[in-house]
């Protein structure tokens, strides 16, 4: 793996997303309440703090919860809830040591189809099925890992050309598109939930 991804918007942290597996799982973990480039900068902030050049798994695993809890926040903190963060991702390293020896590629290396790919991801602590699905369409789409219906298994998130979600942003243009889609998305929940509140 070694690409230049455009997620964190910030060169060296994209370049360790590019390069670090578990960089790129750790960075899909954290991107929920904050924005998106707030929460893929956070995998190069955590190396920084342990002061390493990439994740580690086992030594995430392995590291106190309290210190490894104050390392995310730090100012400035990782993630808007950096306790609940930090046991989330040790939880996610402690899983990938037991389960693949600490080795996130291995959870998509020579995977034979998109739906076994899709259930190894959903397996991932913290990882539900939409998450898991954005996951898969940014391995597809930005980082060549491609298996029979690998599409059909990221759901929409896998189409092509659509701004759905970080699988679709190369760069400033198309992370305003997807912006655009979230906020439209917000707007339907937010009218379909009106609608039905007014029905009752």
């Amino acid at each position: 793996m070694d690409v230049t991804l455009h997620l964190a918007q910030d060169p060296e942290a994209d370049e360790l997303l590019g390069r670090s597996p578990l960089a790129a799982l750790v960075g899909m973990l954290l991107d929920q309440q904050v924005p998106m480039e707030w929460a893929f900068k956070g995998p190069s902030t955590i190396a920084r703090r342990m002061g390493a050049e990439d994740l580690d798994a086992h030594d995430i695993a392995a590291h106190d919860p309290e210190a490894f809890a104050a390392l995310l926040s730090e100012k400035p903190a990782v993630h808007r809830y950096p306790g609940s963060m930090a046991g989330r991702i040790q939880q996610l390293c402690r899983y990938l040591v037991d389960t693949y020896d600490g080795d996130a590629e291995a959870v998509w290396r020579g995977v034979d189809n998109g739906r076994e790919l899709l259930k190894r991801l959903q397996d991932l602590p913290g990882f539900g099925k939409q998450k898991a699905q954005i996951f898969l369409a940014l391995l597809g789409k930005q980082l060549g890992v491609r298996p029979e219906g690998w599409r059909e298994a990221a759901g929409a998130y896998g189409d092509s050309g659509s701004f759905r979600s970080v699988a679709d942003i190369t760069g400033p243009e198309s992370l305003t598109k997807v912006r655009a889609h979230k906020q439209e998305m917000k707007a339907a929940a937010k009218a379909a939930k009106a609608a039905k509140a007014a029905d009752e």
